[in-house]
């Protein structure tokens, strides 16, 4: 299938597809030019109506903006990251809430009795939230570029760090550690491959 008629098959206009998806990367410089907290209400308010099992939400986002911040988080990142992460105007330091059954009342009522199960296996709960704030990720991933901002998400920390650091309550598990601005000088390595439909693709 030739790219225009991949284009022609998605209801999403071709300009969306490429902001989102086709010429998006991942940033590892950026500019001063700040990123506001309208802005990233505005992300939120859009990804948040992304799916996830039973309504679970169990993202939780720390925006750090101060040098104070960056001094307590860039010990904890691996040195490749650390120079780029300092630059940023924001870094979103992503988490996943391992008490969101606490909400499951509120945000799932059609089962009253959903929080129970949650509360009686440990291991079915993190792993539920940490699934589930993953996919939460990936949509606020898609929400900055929305935003017309560029994400650099990292992985490379140490996460007990990290969670010693900005989660001393043990309640929030970081996950990833995105940083947001417009794009700086020589922001992109070069284009990876992907891999291809029928690569990846089976039917049954």
């Amino acid at each position: 299938m030739t790219a225009i008629e991949q284009t022609e098959q998605l209801a999403l206009g071709t300009d969306a597809q490429n902001l989102l998806f086709r010429e998006a990367r991942t940033a590892n410089s950026f500019s001063a030019e700040p990123v506001t907290d309208e802005q990233v209400q505005a992300i939120y308010d859009l990804v948040k109506w992304a799916p996830t099992s039973m309504n679970q939400q169990p993202l939780r986002i720390v925006l750090v903006r101060s040098a104070e911040g960056k001094q307590r988080l860039l010990p904890h990142l691996m040195e490749g990251n650390r120079a780029k992460t300092e630059k940023a105007p924001l870094v979103a330091v992503l988490a996943a809430d391992t008490e969101f059954h606490e909400n499951l009342p509120r945000v799932f009522p059609h089962a009253p009795n959903a929080k129970d199960m949650f509360v009686a296996d440990d291991e079915f709960r993190l792993n539920s939230a940490k699934l589930n704030a993953s996919l939460q990720v990936a949509y606020f991933i898609l929400g900055v570029r929305a935003a017309g901002l560029a994400a650099g998400p990292m992985t490379g920390f140490n996460p007990a760090g990290i969670d010693g650091e900005f989660f001393p309550d043990g309640k929030q598990r970081a996950l990833v550690v995105v940083n947001i601005g417009k794009p700086g000088e020589n922001p992109w390595f070069d284009r990876l491959p992907r891999l291809d439909y029928d690569e990846v693709v089976t039917t049954v």
